[in-house]
């Protein structure tokens, strides 16, 4: 080793240390990131958008659903037909009382797509990052009966029963942490309900689902098409 190479080896490494340092001991932005919302219209109406009547959705969940099912011991022997829904990146499940939660492939399919639509809009009008709620799934004759003894309006023939409808919060949404540890701003329900009826409206128009807005349960009731 001549005498520029052992000044030089030394130097190279020092500068390596001193870059990798620099990026592993950077100091995090936890200052609050704040929403800058822009281009956040909604609907002109949540009734007069999304009233596609029951028998929409009954005929729809009829012509690619499941049989109805008595129970959820029957519901058990189908599950390979059937899509699991769980929380995850983007939508998380409420604790279901009156449902399961299964869904026909294509009405999970949709539902991944309302819960990604969402989250990708909130990022272009600036808001942070919040998912859907989803509150029922699929419901067998027994779960019907019992939701019927607490609400005497549910409907003894359901779309529910075949597992291509589900129903989304407009009330609750789950915020989505920084997992640098950032705090975010929080975005108003209200808000957040307008930027999913764009999403729904949107899947509406295209002939993806027909969707029903529910004013006393608090949700959107949704059902592939």
């Amino acid at each position: 080793m001549n005498k520029r190479t052992s000044v030089i080896l030394p130097v190279f490494f020092l500068s390596l240390f001193l870059l990798l340092s620099s990026g592993c001991f950077k100091k995090k932005d936890l200052s609050l990131k704040r929403n800058t919302p822009h281009n956040i219209r909604g609907v002109l109406s949540f009734k007069g958008t999304f009233r596609d009547l029951p028998e929409k959705h009954l005929a729809a969940a009829k012509s690619f659903g499941i049989s109805p099912l008595e129970n959820r011991e029957e519901a058990e022997g189908l599950k390979e037909q059937l899509t699991h829904i769980t929380t995850n990146p983007y939508y998380c499940v409420d604790s279901l009382t009156h449902s399961i939660p299964y869904l026909v492939p294509r009405a999970g399919e949709l539902l991944d797509s309302i819960g990604a639509n969402f989250l990708d809009s909130l990022t272009a009008k600036g808001l942070n990052p919040n998912k859907i709620t989803v509150t029922s799934v699929l419901r067998t004759k027994d779960d019907v009966k019992r939701l019927r003894r607490r609400n005497g309006n549910a409907s003894e023939n359901s779309a529910h029963f075949y597992g291509a409808t589900f129903d989304v919060s407009w009330k609750r949404f789950e915020k989505v942490e920084d997992e640098d540890g950032r705090p975010l701003e929080n975005v108003g329900s209200d808000t957040l309900k307008l930027v999913l009826s764009e999403v729904l409206r949107d899947l509406q128009a295209n002939n993806q689902c027909f969707v029903k807005y529910e004013l006393k349960q608090g949700c959107f009731h949704i059902t592939a098409r």
